[in-house]
């Protein structure tokens, strides 16, 4: 009976986790799925089976292709910076140097801070009339509507966005940093390789699945970012700042169309699943045949 139950013990200590994934995920997904086939339009009690009519409306709304190409901006901007910026300072922050603790809690500081905290302070920060535009207006240029002009709004989101997770990929890659031998940092530099070169020959390599990971991690961050452009601009002006996970809450919650936002989310899975493997392809061909 022992050795019965001992059998079992793995598949026990899994059981709370599998109900809790089933619960918050796998049947939200399903029911996600079933209402995108759904006609919410004329009433949220009554609803008629649509078929695909949801997904012929989506792909025929100009709305929809205007937050996919804002969301798009979104990813090639946040992402590089969020890539590169954070292996840099996990590189200079990976020796003994004064101050060490102090230069890590600083750069990870936003990271803990809500971001409805940091959205907000960067909106008085890009108001009108504050320091940014103070500081602006004193080199001699004209005022600028970081969040009220649509060529200036989506890019002073992002900066936010930038700003809280810079910290967080930091550390990530500060730990992968500590699994490199330092005798190829050695060996390196008796055969006098300079700063760059040892580090693109020794360090890229040896983290590349970090790197992997973070690149993966922030697209599907910038892909579903919402609480920035919900406080900071609505989505406007114009639409400019306006995603496509804010786009979902927009119909989902203020339209009451739920059918159509539903079809929106089934969409975004099958772009983040897309996204992800040409990601883990590219970073890990090596490991990875098909």
């Amino acid at each position: 009976m022992f050795r019965y139950y001992g059998k079992l013990a793995p598949y026990l200590f899994l059981l709370p986790a599998a109900i809790v994934l089933v619960i918050f995920f796998f049947i939200p997904f399903f029911q996600t799925i079933a209402l995108s086939f759904m006609d919410y339009t004329n009433s949220i009690y009554h609803t008629q089976f649509a078929g695909l009519d949801n997904y012929v409306k989506l792909f025929h709304s100009p709305i929809f292709y205007k937050v996919l190409f804002n969301t798009f901006i979104y990813l090639v901007v946040a992402v590089p910076v969020l890539a590169i910026v954070p292996l840099f300072l996990a590189v200079l922050l990976n020796r003994q140097i004064r101050g060490l603790t102090l230069y890590k809690i600083l750069i990870y500081l936003p990271v803990i801070v809500s971001i409805v905290v940091a959205a907000i302070a960067f909106k008085w920060l890009y108001a009108d009339d504050g320091i940014l535009n103070f500081i602006v207006t004193n080199t001699g240029l004209e005022k600028i509507g970081w969040l009220t002009d649509p060529n200036w709004a989506l890019y002073s989101v992002i900066i936010v966005t930038i700003w809280k997770g810079i910290g967080y990929y930091m550390m990530i890659y500060l730990a992968a940093l500590m699994s490199v031998p330092k005798e190829l940092y050695e060996a390196c530099e008796i055969d006098g390789a300079g700063f760059f070169t040892k580090h693109l020959t020794v360090t890229i390599p040896h983290i590349m699945p970090t790197i992997a990971l973070v690149t993966t991690i922030s697209a599907i961050s910038a892909m579903k970012v919402f609480a920035e452009i919900y406080v900071m601009t609505k989505g406007g002006p114009l639409n400019s700042s306006k995603t496509i996970v804010y786009y979902i809450y927009e119909r989902a919650f203020e339209n009451l169309d739920l059918g159509f936002a539903s079809a929106m989310a089934v969409v975004l899975l099958v772009i983040v699943l897309a996204l992800s493997l040409v990601n883990v392809l590219f970073f890990e061909k090596n490991r990875y045949q098909i």
